[in-house]
């Protein structure tokens, strides 16, 4: 079994010959000649025993036996250039990036950032709305906003808020149908429900705001069933009927007149949403003050003292 790496350069070779399909695409790319491209490849074949090129005529493509091979190897180089984008993104110093999950981006932090500039001054701010979380080296140079256990894969978080949660409706539905208004009616009218998936079985939903009123759970199914919790609100403010709304997500809404609250009756979120980091992020100095600030923003309602960030020496 061969245990000696091959030379990176025969590598790349093969690996850009593989993916574009020819020597001379291979030469374009990585700037040689294709007499080199075919050289490095012959090396390859030499050190691997193994042929790595057939030839059909003129054209030349991956033998079988090669191929999975080219494949690892081609996962092996995307994971490289993932690196060196890394690299490259903190090279440019870009102010601010935040991976967050989707509503919690678009209702709780869009609303704020405006905030910042005003106590900071300008700042660029590349938000990237994703459920999936980061992998933990990719927090180096970004921030993530997340929802309880999710944040225990980074290496450093602190908690932003402990949500509460209500029902809401639009106020032309409860124009429509003043009844909702009172809870032993509520669970007789059309419905819209939340659902994150399995992994969220414990976050409320609008059955247990009922139950937990002594009342029984919604009679009937709900008219739309969304995994976004931003979409939801959306079909609600359309009149679709009554939701559960949390409060960091439903309050711009409220505000606005697009959404109307139905109790002042709550019942809490299981588990905090989090903001997480990595130390390398906090050496420069907006992000330090970013982090400042949303923790800030995030407690100024709730008596917490402002938690500050400075950098270890």
């Amino acid at each position: 079994m061969q245990s000696t790496l091959p030379p990176l350069r025969a590598l790349q070779a093969f690996e850009s010959f593989g993916r574009l399909g020819s020597v001379t695409a291979a030469a374009k790319e990585l700037g040689v000649t294709p007499g080199a491209i075919s050289q490095q490849i012959k090396i390859l074949e030499t050190q691997l025993k193994i042929p790595l090129i057939m030839k059909d005529g003129r054209r030349a493509s991956l033998a079988p036996a090669a191929r999975s091979y080219h494949d690892l190897l081609s996962a092996g180089f995307a994971k490289l250039q993932q690196a060196q984008g890394l690299l490259a993104e903190r090279m440019a110093d870009r102010d601010v990036s935040i991976s967050g999950l989707p509503t919690l981006l678009l209702k709780w932090l869009n609303p704020r950032l405006h905030r910042f500039e005003a106590a900071h001054g300008s700042a660029s701010f590349r938000l990237e709305a994703t459920h999936v979380e980061p992998e933990p080296q990719f927090l180096n140079h970004m921030f993530r906003l997340t929802y309880g256990a999710a944040s225990e894969v980074h290496p450093h978080r602190r908690a932003l808020f402990h949500d509460v949660c209500f029902p809401v409706c639009a106020p032309e539905f409860l124009a429509r149908h003043p009844e909702a208004s009172d809870p032993e009616a509520l669970g007789s009218l059309p419905w819209v429900d939340i659902d994150w998936g399995p992994g969220y079985a414990s976050v409320p939903r609008l059955g247990d705001w009922l139950a937990a009123q002594d009342q029984p759970r919604p009679r009937q199914k709900p008219v739309s069933i969304h995994s976004l919790s931003g979409s939801a609100l959306e079909a609600v403010a359309s009149g679709q009927g009554v939701a559960l709304a949390q409060h960091s997500f439903a309050s711009m809404d409220l505000k606005l007149g697009r959404l109307v609250r139905l109790s002042e009756q709550s019942i809490p979120m299981p588990e905090p949403y989090y903001i997480c980091w990595s130390p390398m992020l906090l050496e420069h100095d907006v992000s330090r003050r970013f982090l400042n600030w949303i923790l800030a923003e995030a407690r100024s309602g709730q008596g917490a003292d402002r938690f500050s960030i400075r950098q270890e020496n």
